[in-house]
């Protein structure tokens, strides 16, 4: 199961919807759901680092 790092949704398969966005921070991944990388997309895009948004 795949969990949103910023609201924690979570979804039923293991692999993320081809509409969440996964980022590497840290050396770890961390997936954002559909919700979440609209709201954050200028940042996502920018290359920020989630501690910042």
């Amino acid at each position: 199961m795949i969990t949103c790092a910023l609201c924690d949704t979570s979804t039923d398969g293991e692999t993320a919807p081809p509409t969440w966005i996964c980022s590497v921070e840290n050396g770890g991944r961390q997936y954002f759901c559909e919700t979440c990388a609209r709201t954050h997309i200028r940042a996502i895009e920018s290359r920020l680092d989630s501690a910042w948004w």
